[in-house]
């Protein structure tokens, strides 16, 4: 698998991240697929069932709403690998361990601040792989533009 993603584009954006290592970031670009498909962040982490779902009728909507858990259960299994390798190896300049060190330091559950680090690190996967392609669909300046 490692050989196969080294030929996508993305694949040194995404080796760079924290926790992503030689079998989780091969694992991640194939379950998540080509990024361009997703029109926004949010549709990444829908499609990953890490946003919260949604539990309203009339006048009422509740506080708490458990994930919406759509999509494939080995990508939120990545993510959730993921996010236990960011807690153990604890990178201060990693935004989203902070991110979950944060909602820890609050009290919240376990499930509860995994998920929200899954979606934020979901958010910035999509982010920085979506400009990293963008550059590279750039013409470059050093190329010679041909006239007609």
């Amino acid at each position: 698998m490692l050989k196969l993603s080294a030929q996508l584009p993305e694949y040194p954006v995404v080796m760079e991240m924290h926790s992503v290592g030689k079998f989780l970031g091969p694992q991640l670009m194939a379950e998540i697929g080509d990024v361009t498909r997703f029109a926004s962040r949010s549709s990444i982490t829908s499609f990953a069932g890490v946003d919260p779902g949604a539990d309203q009728s009339g006048s009422h909507e509740a506080k708490s709403v458990r994930t919406s858990k759509s999509g494939p259960p080995e990508l939120r299994k990545a993510l959730f690998l993921v996010m236990d390798s960011l807690l153990k190896s604890m990178p201060q300049d990693d935004p989203v361990y902070r991110f979950m060190d944060k909602k820890r330091a609050e009290g919240k559950p376990y499930l509860v601040y995994m998920t929200a680090g899954a979606n934020k690190f979901l958010r910035i996967y999509y982010g920085r792989v979506k400009e990293y392609l963008a550059k590279l669909e750039e013409p470059s300046e050093s190329a010679p533009i041909e006239h007609i």
